[in-house]
């Protein structure tokens, strides 16, 4: 794969140097949310975080195959000022939405004019992917800033991400009764390895 004087070369580092800095980003959020008190967020930071590093991979891998050793790009990435868990939440959702709606469908285009259709597809995916994480951010910020993050209107399934103890109620309770950990608790639906 020859990527030598090509757009798409470009794009590809500018792709892997933003989903690089994603993970990073999502990895200070963890520690942010751990900070907070939000075990919980900081695990789905760190969950995302590695997705990001897998899409990094894949656009390294890339690089790569075209012999590619020093590539210059010139871009404008994010930096995410916010103090708290629930703005660091609102900005990684735009980031992704970002991805998906705009970065990667672009760049998709120009790889696919360039004649690049497996790196098309490639990034096509990865889109996919990114406007799962931004409904991912998009709906824990919102049970956070309605302060529904450990309650329900309605009995609901709930799995402590610590131990594993799962029980169906209105609200989760303040330490778990297994662990006795706090902030844990996440709707069995929403836990990243549901069976339901």
């Amino acid at each position: 794969m020859n990527l030598q004087n090509t757009q798409t070369l470009k794009n590809l580092m500018q792709a892997f140097a933003g989903e690089s800095m994603a993970r990073n980003r999502y990895c200070f959020a963890a520690e942010q949310a751990e900070t907070d008190g939000l075990p919980v967020i900081a695990a789905v930071f760190r969950y995302t975080a590695d997705q990001e590093k897998e899409h990094a991979e894949i656009f390294a891998n890339y690089l790569r195959k075209g012999g590619n050793q020093n590539v210059e790009v010139s871009g404008g990435f994010p930096v995410d000022t916010g103090a708290d868990t629930l703005s660091l939440l609102a900005a990684a959702a735009h980031n992704e939405e970002q991805e998906h709606s705009d970065i990667y469908p672009a760049f998709a285009a120009v790889a696919r004019d360039e004649g690049f259709g497996e790196v098309a597809r490639k990034l096509e995916q990865i889109a996919e992917v990114e406007k799962c994480h931004a409904g991912r951010f998009n709906a824990f910020h919102r049970l956070l800033s309605e302060h529904k993050l450990f309650v329900s209107d309605v009995d609901c399934a709930w799995i402590c991400l610590n131990c594993g103890h799962e029980f169906n109620a209105k609200a989760a309770p303040q330490n778990c009764p297994v662990c006795g950990e706090s902030g844990y608790f996440i709707r069995v639906e929403m836990s990243p390895y549901s069976y339901q």
